[in-house]
């Protein structure tokens, strides 16, 4: 069992027992598990996921919190309780590890951890706020007695136009420079005067995360400086690879295999890639049957994919085969590329068994001239891709809120907005891999058959139960 040894840990409120949410100003002084490591990492990666989606998804501040509270819960819990807070503190560094790489991984991870941070801050109970207050050692001071009073009016005014509680002879009130404030200021939340918000100890959340995100931000410059300069190189036989590898993880079921849903016929493929493949393996999907060819990758994407939705490696062989045959002849397809759908389903080479491409791989992809593979919603024209929506179903409406998040850069939130409105009915887990959207619409399109059915069956006993009056005159002349 390898163990990763980290920094020492500077004393903070938490080594001396104060009850408050921790700043990550240094790793831990403690010893952690290799596989550790990697699941504590995962864990937190869903959370911030969840947070991603669910502001993707415009949810309002109080149902973010409801949110963050269920993603912390589900999972950030460990077997011990005092592990908690190692668990919390262990998975920020190593994600902060994994995102300081590049310029768009910052991004991403220093917005979900100031939210993650702002809704926690906003679950705690008084005084471990104070005592976040306090670990910041904040130069601001309290608006004094003498001073409220001139400006209370104002503040007043300002608490009336957004339905807050009106301040009292004994509300805490901080003064600040605005543009450490800049959300309570967008949002006309503060009164202003003179260069300086007036803060209430209500909103004061934003006035520490914004102290939050500037320290993060600044320890991820200085982390990506040494991940570059030596951990990188230092680590390459054990922790590099792990690191490299979790910015892609795919944090949803396992779709390696097709149980669900059984086997899928390849008399049926036509009619099924119709109705419950993602635009990704629709575009695949269509342009193999229109060229009778894809390049490796494409190859892949798609391959991956009808294997996870249960099509067996025999019909899988039969089904490349009997598209490529038509371009390249039967002969050349057995030399050149059964093998590699073999060893797909694990049956040649190091006789792993590969899973299907999640939607981050697939986004990640970048498809040269003549390749069809990756995200579509990322990277067909505006023109290619409301005609791709059009032809899958969507309506206008549809199309407008689709092309609204591509161009917003989120594009497996597109992705579910497309499968809501082929379906008709919402998806609020949202879409993460391509097989998750094939298995929910087969769950809702199943349902559909099934009620149909029940609903024939009933209408057909009523009938016999009670035959139209022609037949009931007809009985009784």
């Amino acid at each position: 069992m390898e163990i990763v040894r980290r920094p020492q840990l500077k004393s903070t409120a938490i080594d001396r027992g104060v009850p408050t949410l921790p700043l990550y100003r240094s790793a831990p002084s403690l010893e952690v598990r290799l596989e550790d490591f990697e699941l504590y990492a995962i864990d937190r990666l869903r959370v911030l996921t969840g947070i991603s989606d669910g502001l993707s998804r415009g949810k309002r501040p109080e149902e973010m919190e409801k949110l963050v509270a269920e993603l912390w819960k589900a999972n950030m819990r460990h077997p011990q309780a005092s592990e908690v807070m190692n668990k919390d503190i262990i998975s920020h560094f190593v994600l902060r590890l994994v995102y300081c790489r590049t310029e768009d991984l910052r991004k991403w991870f220093l917005s979900m951890e100031t939210a993650l941070f702002r809704y926690r801050f906003r679950l705690q109970t008084a005084e471990a706020q104070r005592a976040v207050l306090a670990e910041f050692q904040l130069p601001y001071k309290a608006v004094t007695t003498s001073e409220f009073e001139v400006i209370k009016d104002k503040l007043t005014l300002v608490a009336r136009s957004i339905n807050q509680t009106l301040p009292t002879a004994d509300a805490i009130f901080y003064k600040v420079p605005f543009q450490e404030v800049p959300e309570l200021v967008a949002g006309r939340r503060v009164f202003l005067s003179d260069g300086y918000a007036y803060v209430a100890m209500n909103q004061v959340v934003s006035l520490v995360a914004t102290q939050f995100r500037s320290l993060l931000s600044k320890a991820l410059t200085l982390t990506n400086r040494k991940w570059m300069s030596t951990i990188r190189e230092q680590e390459k036989d054990r922790l590099t690879p792990i690191v490299e590898a979790l910015s892609m993880s795919y944090v949803g079921p396992d779709y390696s295999v097709g149980r669900e849903f059984g086997e899928l016929s390849l008399k049926d493929i036509d009619n099924v890639a119709k109705s419950s493949f993602p635009l990704c393996m629709r575009h695949l999907f269509d342009k193999l049957r229109e060229d009778h060819h894809l390049k490796h990758w494409g190859r892949m994407q798609l391959g991956l994919f009808l294997k996870g939705v249960g099509l067996k490696l025999d019909d899988a062989l039969a089904f490349w085969k009997a598209e490529f045959s038509q371009k390249v002849g039967a002969e050349r397809f057995d030399k050149e590329y059964a093998y590699s759908i073999r060893h797909n389903y694990g049956k040649e080479g190091k006789r792993v068994d590969y899973t299907p491409y999640s939607c981050q791989k697939i986004i990640s992809l970048t498809p040269s001239v003549g390749d069809h593979h990756g995200c579509p919603y990322r990277h067909f024209s505006e023109e290619n891709l409301r005609a791709a929506l059009c032809k899958m179903g969507v309506n206008s409406g549809g199309v407008e809120d689709v092309m609204d998040k591509v161009r917003h850069k989120h594009y497996q939130l597109a992705c579910t907005l497309t499968f809501e409105a082929i379906h008709g009915c919402p998806n609020d887990a949202g879409i993460n891999h391509p097989n998750q959207y094939f298995s929910d619409s087969q769950k809702i399109l199943k349902s559909k058959v099934k009620c149909l059915r029940i609903s024939f069956l009933l209408t057909s006993v009523i009938d016999w139960e009670f035959p139209p009056i022609s037949t009931v005159h007809s009985l009784h002349p």
